[in-house]
């Protein structure tokens, strides 16, 4: 069976970003039950100090936080979810923290011209991100997308990049709320509320592809 691991990069629990995460895992858990989810902001991961160590033992030289049990599952791990919501084009303080110590896990040699990564070990993976934002423009989360095609090839060539992209979220559960419900918080956001029936059928059918690939990936 297929082993998932969540990275939450939300701040505040019970959000749009849990939502879709929620939606997925229930796709998930028909065909297994081996998931481990954690929220980034109660993790302690300490910052990457950018030693290089990690170029000579094979793992990160940093001590006494959460990395050393987190790096073995995600290793371990078959699916990687990396959900966060879109501040400022990118995601979250504590997520970027974390994906900051995953330098760890390739031999980097400076070049004249640049640099190669080559990966201790070459994954074979699934990267999911569930991205939602305030934004009504879905390329607001481009640099996020950039990176992680980047983390893709670089961890291995036979990994795998899967986006949802939930535009237009900008209150605490916005993504569950109803036609009546949208209509009613349109225009306190200086927004139309002609836009709430259409919204309200895109955030069902995100919702419902969140939960459609967590079935699929897991199977």
């Amino acid at each position: 069976m297929k082993k998932i691991l969540v990275l939450d990069g939300s701040t505040r629990k019970f959000g749009n970003t849990s939502i879709l995460i929620e939606s997925f895992l229930e796709g998930a858990k028909s065909n297994t039950p081996y998931i481990n989810q954690f929220l980034a902001k109660d993790l302690n991961i300490k910052y990457c100090n950018g030693c290089l160590r990690c170029n000579l033992i094979k793992r990160c030289s940093i001590r006494d936080d959460d990395w050393a049990d987190l790096s073995t599952k995600i290793d371990e791990a078959d699916i990687l979810v990396f959900a966060s919501p879109i501040y400022f084009h990118y995601v979250t303080a504590p997520l970027k923290n974390i994906i900051d110590r995953f330098r760890s896990f390739v031999h980097v040699q400076i070049t004249e011209t640049g640099l190669i990564h080559t990966p201790w070990n070459n994954w074979n993976k699934d990267f999911v991100l569930l991205l939602s934002m305030g934004s009504s423009d879905d390329s607001d989360a481009q640099p996020v997308i950039d990176l992680f095609e980047y983390m893709k090839e670089v961890l291995g060539e036979n990994n795998r990049l899967h986006v949802i992209k939930a535009t237009r979220l900008a209150v605490i559960k916005q993504v569950q709320k109803t036609e009546d419900e949208l209509k009613e918080l349109y225009p306190k956001l200086m927004l139309s509320e002609t836009l709430a029936k259409s919204d309200y059928k895109k955030n069902q059918d995100i919702l419902k592809t969140c939960f459609n690939l967590g079935k699929q990936l897991s199977k």
